[in-house]
């Protein structure tokens, strides 16, 4: 209408003014009469053109009061709806992305006035992490303004907290462009979330607790034995893929034999008409990997809409009786334990016997079901019964041990120790009882021991004095006299005439002379053998096993590898004076196949000597000869450490460990 009229206005106006005055010409000849006459038409078209304008103008004027006056009143009510609404809005410019303004909802929301808000750059209300969010959803409004936006979104309010909103933005301007803003409303969503995260945690974590307890639930039409079980039992049992469609009841339990198959169809079947209304079995099935599970199955028949449904669960119950077949064990085991205890266990309830061992039993001379409810004043001698009670009751350590009663009235030392306990659903305690009559005859038998090491000490001395004497007796009476001997042989051959004489009598002085020299080398090698000062340890070893083992039939294994240096002199003869008495003894008392002797160096440690047989072995505790004395003193003397390791037959073994050269004293012995 804006152009159509004007055009009419036009087309109307030049027609008319082309034929009037042609037709004023035709009919009028005379010029001022057509004067007069156009003035007339000109007013005339002038007057029925503004009437016509008039009447055209006037229903499109009333129009447009209407829609003006229309038009305020939607502004005042949509105003009056902004302000009022109980529903946080603000109205934003895109461009900017400002707060424009704010009703009151949205103040009292957001924390913030209505002036602080008005002017406020939108991301300022988004969490820093929800930026990037923020600024796509910025960029999606921009690039489609004409479309409605709605999101739930994370907004922070003046106080610093966060609220979960429902965000609905829509175009204020018609045809969808920026000059008036978008306005956005907000609906809180922060309690209706929180309970939806809430109900998923709650769902979470009893799926959790379901997938740890190994429990599963399902569901079936009884009739049709089909339903839908939940994803934990389809992979308890194995099967790959859990997903919500039905199945037969059949494809997924599997019992494991034909007599448990048979009774889970029975029990279904009496479920089925009616006869039982729930079942609670344990039977086996196959579960996942083909193997055997032990299964507890439990349902109840619910009848809905005509409808007979079976909802039970199934859980796997495999470890748990394992373990409480394992916890059997071990209770029967602790049980057995603490009967075979050496020690006496007792506990306490009060002031009296709840629980006695055959060993407590043994300690105060009875049977251990006779100690049952006897009072603890009855077990203790008098004078500790105060001191007894102080330490029970938490108190310090004893001073001394107490001394207990036995039934025929003797008294021992014992050594106790408390622990609280539990037992038959009440507080205990615990007592253990240790008779310290053993240690103490121990400890005089090691008193005893001691004495008996030292009078060994002193017969070793005495022995070392009695070879020194045998030795020295041998020079003075074998030697000295062979000497003697041939000094009477010399004198009486210088002074025989007869030549045949004196040569028998040179002959006896050679024959006493070479059998002296045979006992000065005997006596020499005992003392020292020549080899090893002459050759060193290597050989006075191989020479020594050699002699020592020429005529017997245990079979000797020599593995001597040659040291990068010489030990020193003192070093040598320990190392071949333990290697003489380890050989010898296993020689002569461990009755082995055989003996395997072998040196080499160890490094920064020095050399290393062992000697291992395959014997009968021993208990080093009951050993009672001086040889293994006499060695670790050796080795010790020497700077070095010996070990052994023996068991009743396990066979020997001696590691000898030396240094090159002896230690400074202020090392001291190494043990």
């Amino acid at each position: 209408m804006t152009w159509r009229i004007p055009l009419i206005y036009l087309v109307v106006g030049v027609l008319w003014i082309v034929f009037s005055d042609r037709v004023l010409a035709a009919l009028i000849p005379d010029p001022a009469a057509i004067t007069h006459l156009q003035t007339l038409k000109g007013g005339f078209y002038i007057a029925a053109t503004a009437g016509l304008l008039y009447l055209l103008l006037r229903s499109l004027v009333e129009r447009m009061l209407r829609s003006q006056h229309e038009a305020l009143d939607s502004e005042s009510r949509y105003r009056e709806l902004f302000e009022a609404n109980p529903n946080p809005m603000w109205i934003y410019e895109p461009a900017s992305m400002r707060i424009v303004d704010a009703n009151q909802a949205a103040s009292a929301f957001l924390g913030w006035s209505r002036g602080e808000l008005r002017g406020m750059e939108m991301f300022m209300l988004w969490p820093p992490e929800d930026l990037e969010c923020f600024k796509a959803g910025a960029e999606a409004i921009r690039q489609a303004p004409g479309l409605a936006y709605a999101r739930i979104e994370r907004l922070r309010v003046s106080d610093g907290s966060f609220r979960d909103v429902e965000l609905r933005s829509t175009d204020l301007t018609r045809g969808g462009g920026e000059d008036r803003g978008r306005l956005m409303v907000l609906s809180d969503r922060t309690s209706e979330l929180q309970s939806q995260r809430a109900r998923e945690q709650a769902m979470a974590r009893l799926q959790e607790a379901q997938r740890l307890a190994r429990l599963g639930s399902w569901e079936i039409d009884l009739p049709g034995r089909r339903g839908r079980f939940c994803p934990i039992l389809l992979h308890l049992l194995g099967h790959g893929i859990a997903d919500d469609r039905p199945r037969e009841l059949g494809d997924v339990l599997v019992a494991a034999d034909a007599a448990s198959q048979a009774r889970l169809d029975q029990l279904l079947d009496e479920l089925a008409c009616g006869q039982l209304q729930k079942m609670d079995v344990l039977l086996p099935f196959l579960g996942a990997g083909g193997g055997e599970r032990l299964l507890r199955v439990r349902a109840q028949r619910i009848d809905e809409d005509g409808r007979r449904t079976l909802r039970g669960t199934v859980q796997d119950v495999t470890e748990e009786q394992q373990t409480r077949r394992l916890l059997d064990e071990r209770e029967q085991q602790f049980r057995e334990l603490v009967r075979i205890l050496p020690d006496g266990v007792m506990i306490l309830a009060g002031e009296r016997v709840f629980y006695a061992n055959p060993a407590c039993g043994g300690l105060f001379g009875c049977q251990s079901e006779a100690l049952l409810g006897e009072s603890l004043a009855h077990l203790v001698d008098p004078p500790d019964l105060p001191a007894l009670h102080a330490w029970l009751e938490g108190g310090g350590a004893l001073e001394s041990p107490p001394r207990m009663r036995r039934a025929d009235g003797s008294t021992f030392r014992a050594a106790l120790s408390r622990a609280q306990a539990r037992y038959g659903g009440q507080a205990c305690k615990l007592l253990l009882v240790r008779d310290l009559s053993e240690p103490e005859r121990m400890r005089d038998a090691l008193a005893a021991g001691n004495v008996e090491l030292q009078a060994m000490a002193r017969r070793l001395f005495s022995v070392q004095e009695d070879e020194r004497r045998a030795i020295s007796r041998e020079l003075h009476d074998d030697i000295g006299q062979a000497i003697t001997a041939m000094k009477l042989s010399a004198h009486a051959a210088m002074g025989e005439e007869d030549g045949a004489r004196r040569r028998e009598d040179l002959d006896d002085i050679a024959a006493t002379a070479d059998a002296t020299l045979d006992k000065l080398r005997n006596l020499s090698m005992l003392l020292r053998p020549p080899q090893l000062d002459a050759l060193g340890l290597e050989a006075a070893l191989r020479w020594h096993a050699g002699g020592l083992f020429r005529n017997s039939p245990v079979r000797l294994e020599m593995d001597i590898h040659a040291l990068p240096r010489r030990p020193e002199r003192e070093i040598e003869q320990a190392c071949f004076r333990i290697a003489q008495e380890a050989l010898t003894n296993a020689l002569r008392h461990a009755g082995a196949d055989a003996i395997r002797l072998a040196l080499e160096d160890d490094g920064d440690e020095g050399l290393c000597l062992s000697v291992e047989d395959d014997g009968r072995g021993f208990d080093p505790a009951r050993a009672r000869g001086l040889g293994l004395v006499i060695m670790r003193e050796r080795a010790q003397s020497a700077g070095g450490r010996l070990r052994m390791g023996t068991a009743p037959g396990g066979g020997t073994r001696i590691r000898l460990q030396l240094p090159y050269a002896p230690r400074p004293a202020a090392d001291g012995p190494h043990r």
